[in-house]
């Protein structure tokens, strides 16, 4: 769909959802987006964000300049028991939601807003039904496989459902997938536009071997003490094969630093640990021919936007084991590997070196991911918005 010939004059969104990078910066690229269309257009944009003040979304949104308020809400801690599902935390934290619900539906009714966005985290709930009772069009984005259970909890007062994967649409109830479309999962344009050699230069990366492949590994800004210890198993051979760029959260740099002083001085020249990539991340995605990591639903996007090969380790704990669905949905396609259950420095070895010792694999599978990619997702959630606005 294409909106960018009727644009209203001005345009009020409220965004809700956070907790997590995961809800919170597609939210805030579709910001980004939408005001990005309506200036190009001599329009404007007002908008105001609900959150929680400990979520990540209380330090973006005002960083980014974003009018932010909170409410009060509750997180269901899930369990297979349904006798543990009434827990007192769980107790305590649903009678909160009523009150969240009354705060959320008096700031929509003071802010007016042609539409509110949820994605997802817990928080969208009190905002979600608030825009309800308000008749305000609510737009959901689910970035996962299957819907979250905030999002499964607002699905029958959407206007619109915005999924990331064509494979959502079946796992939807029947009574909404009609008001559902695939837009994918936003990402952030600068990931889109890294350089090779500016990673070498600002990582000052001399002691790799620019004909051999190059993988970066990495567990998230804090890293993931699976990923580090298969990887550290392992990192003869891998520097044997490959080039090594590996993030491994900033506490877990010493040990590591230590578990590779032995190695033989031509392939300690290869391995560069460091405990988090910033604004140079773009450089060192597009530097890397080979991907590492957890498969969290923006890791995804980013990495099949990119076309990047990528062996996937799941985390186990995350909701709803979301994040093993995500890598499997890509595995059963051909578009990355997945190593599921309990995962050895062996079986990492197993999944990358084919990757590494032949290219066309390599070329292979980096095709498969972009057919999955949806740079433009960003854009496509937009037109969604805007769409919603004038139902």
């Amino acid at each position: 769909m294409n909106t960018s010939s009727v644009l209203p004059r001005s345009f009020r969104l409220l965004v809700t959802g956070g907790g997590t990078g995961g809800h919170t910066y597609p939210a805030l690229t579709a910001i980004r987006t939408l005001q990005g269309r309506l200036a190009a257009a001599g329009s404007t944009l007002d908008v105001l964000w609900i959150g929680t003040a400990n979520g990540l979304e209380a330090r973006v949104a005002p960083a980014e300049g974003i009018p932010f308020r909170t409410v009060a809400t509750g997180k269901i801690r899930r369990s297979a028991n349904p006798l543990k599902m009434l827990s007192a935390a769980n107790v305590k934290d649903m009678v909160r939601v009523p009150l969240g619900v009354a705060q959320a539906r008096s700031i929509v009714s003071g802010f007016q807003p042609d539409v509110v966005l949820a994605t997802g985290g817990y928080v969208a709930v009190p905002a979600g039904l608030a825009a309800r009772l308000c008749r305000v069009p609510l737009v959901l984005h689910e970035q996962t496989v299957r819907l979250g259970l905030a999002n499964r909890k607002l699905a029958s007062s959407a206007t619109r459902i915005a999924v990331s994967s064509e494979s959502s649409l079946a796992l939807l109830p029947a009574e909404v997938r009609e008001r559902a479309v695939v837009t994918g999962n936003p990402v952030r344009p600068e990931v889109l536009g890294g350089h090779p050699d500016k990673a070498v230069e600002a990582l000052a990366l001399y002691g790799f071997e620019r004909r051999l492949p190059t993988v970066y590994v990495t567990g998230g800004a804090q890293g993931a003490q699976q990923i580090n210890g298969i990887v550290r198993d392992v990192l003869p051979w891998l520097l044997s094969h490959a080039n090594v760029i590996h993030q491994c959260g900033p506490a877990n740099v010493d040990e590591l630093r230590s578990a590779a002083a032995g190695l033989d001085p031509t392939l300690a020249g290869r391995y560069h640990l460091c405990g988090f990539v910033g604004p140079e991340l773009p450089d060192v995605l597009a530097l890397a021919d080979v991907v590492v990591s957890r498969s969290g639903a923006g890791t995804l996007a980013e990495l099949t936007a990119l076309g990047k090969p990528a062996v996937f380790v799941p985390l186990a704990t995350s909701a709803g084991n979301e994040q093993a669905h995500n890598a499997r949905h890509l595995a059963d396609a051909g578009a990355a590997l997945a190593l599921l259950g309990e995962v050895t420095g062996q079986a990492l070895q197993n999944a990358v070196g084919p990757l590494l010792t032949a290219p066309a694999r390599r070329t292979a599978m980096a095709e498969q991911a972009r057919a999955h990619g949806r740079p433009d997702a960003a854009n496509r959630l937009v037109d969604v918005v805007l769409s919603a606005a004038s139902r």
